[in-house]
């Protein structure tokens, strides 16, 4: 079980998820600032297009590029807001062949469309966003603040999700006419551009063939970068098959390179590239909402490296709620049995806090459990960032 601060100093991606309103947003900046003090080139970057991230960093608004934030550390510490549409712009430009290509499609109305709208492209464009800090832009560290849970297993489904997209017999027979695979495909797919445009539209379905038509020759490109982030977030493992004759010297050729392998496997699992972080807040919704997303990385081999619980309630003392109850009764109506009383109080949440909290611990039984209390007041500034980060970081 590794620390927060191990965490922090050795992933390459750590992603925080939770449901809203728990406060992973802000769990993102402390970690990302602790990356920078640890003498790390950091990114953090909000998918959420609420403001919480700048808020949290002090910060008047934040763009889809990467901005510096000067402070008191060794490292380097950046921030950004994902911009949908300005992400697929460019990737447009980066894959089309020609400038006139890209301007075509950034020109149609499909694709002006779904480069705004469409829920999923949120995700896509996320999931490349990811690609481009982790492997272009040379950062150490980076932070993600996905959507609340519920959107974030979306994000966790881009790369499969597009990859699919791009491999369905639906999709190629749309593109058949505009590549001339065979006459029977352009018949099938005439047809079923017909039945679609009578529900849709004609115009929409043009657009949408122009669009295709502008996009053809651009899908490797995309398929290469979706299948980077899902080796990235899934941390797949490669499968070797290994052929040998029964001769001796081609087993011991092929022991020795079994043993170099599997040496090379240790220290790539041992590496850890990206972490998830689960943030939660004591509260049964948001617990259950915990508990959910857990189970669904189990399914996945994903383990929860960190499960950070925000806004406890303090014990105060070691003794059971009825104890400082019965203090309480004893002196009652005097100034120290309404603290009494108060206590109780306290001990009480605090109890059923941590039976809410039993479950997910279980869940996550190889993580590092973190609980941070409620503090004087929210996080607004650097300052907010500095006075959390205790609490957060684990030694």
């Amino acid at each position: 079980m590794s620390s927060v601060r191990d965490l922090v100093g050795s992933a390459e991606v750590i992603l925080c998820t939770g449901s809203g309103g728990v406060g992973k947003t802000t769990v993102a900046a402390v970690l990302a600032m602790e990356g920078a003090r640890q003498g790390r080139k950091t990114a953090v970057v909000t998918i959420d297009p609420a403001k919480r991230l700048a808020d949290a960093l002090g910060l008047d608004g934040l763009t889809n590029e990467p901005g510096r934030i000067e402070g008191d550390w060794s490292g380097e510490l950046y921030a950004l807001m994902l911009d949908t549409k300005g992400t697929f712009d460019d990737l447009v430009t980066k894959y089309a062949e020609t400038p006139g290509q890209a301007e075509r499609i950034q020109e149609n109305r499909f694709y002006k469309n779904i480069s705004s709208a469409l829920s999923a492209t949120q995700e896509f464009m996320a999931m490349e966003k990811l690609y481009e800090l982790h492997v272009e832009a040379d950062f150490d560290l980076v932070v993600v603040d996905p959507p609340p849970t519920r959107n974030a297993l979306d994000f966790l489904d881009a790369p499969g999700t597009l990859t699919r997209f791009l491999d369905h017999p639906l999709y190629k027979v749309v593109m058949a006419p505009t590549r001339g695979i065979m006459k029977a495909a352009s018949i099938a797919a005439q047809a079923f551009l017909r039945t679609v445009s009578k529900v849709v539209g004609s115009e929409v379905i043009e657009d949408a063939i122009a669009f295709f038509q502008a996009f053809q020759g651009m899908e490797e490109g995309f398929r290469n970068r979706a299948r980077h982030v899902d080796a990235l977030l899934s941390d797949a493992v490669t499968h070797f098959v290994l052929v040998a004759s029964p001769r001796r010297d081609t087993l011991e050729e092929a022991a020795y390179f079994a043993e170099a392998l599997a040496d090379a496997v240790l220290r790539l699992l041992s590496a850890d590239e990206t972490a998830f972080v689960l943030v939660a807040s004591p509260r049964r919704d948001t617990i259950e909402e915990a508990e959910f997303f857990a189970a669904k990385l189990a399914e996945a081999h994903i383990s929860v490296r960190a499960l950070i619980v925000n806004r406890m309630h303090p014990r105060f003392a070691p003794s059971l709620a009825e104890a400082a109850r019965e203090r309480a009764d004893t002196l009652a109506g005097s100034a120290i049995g309404d603290h009494y009383a108060n206590l109780a109080d306290f001990q009480l949440i605090a109890s059923r806090e941590e039976d809410h909290l039993e479950a997910l611990v279980g869940k996550v039984a190889d993580a590092e459990i973190v609980r941070v209390p409620f503090l004087r007041s929210d996080v607004h500034d650097l300052a907010g960032l500095e006075a959390l980060a205790p609490y957060v970081i684990t030694r």
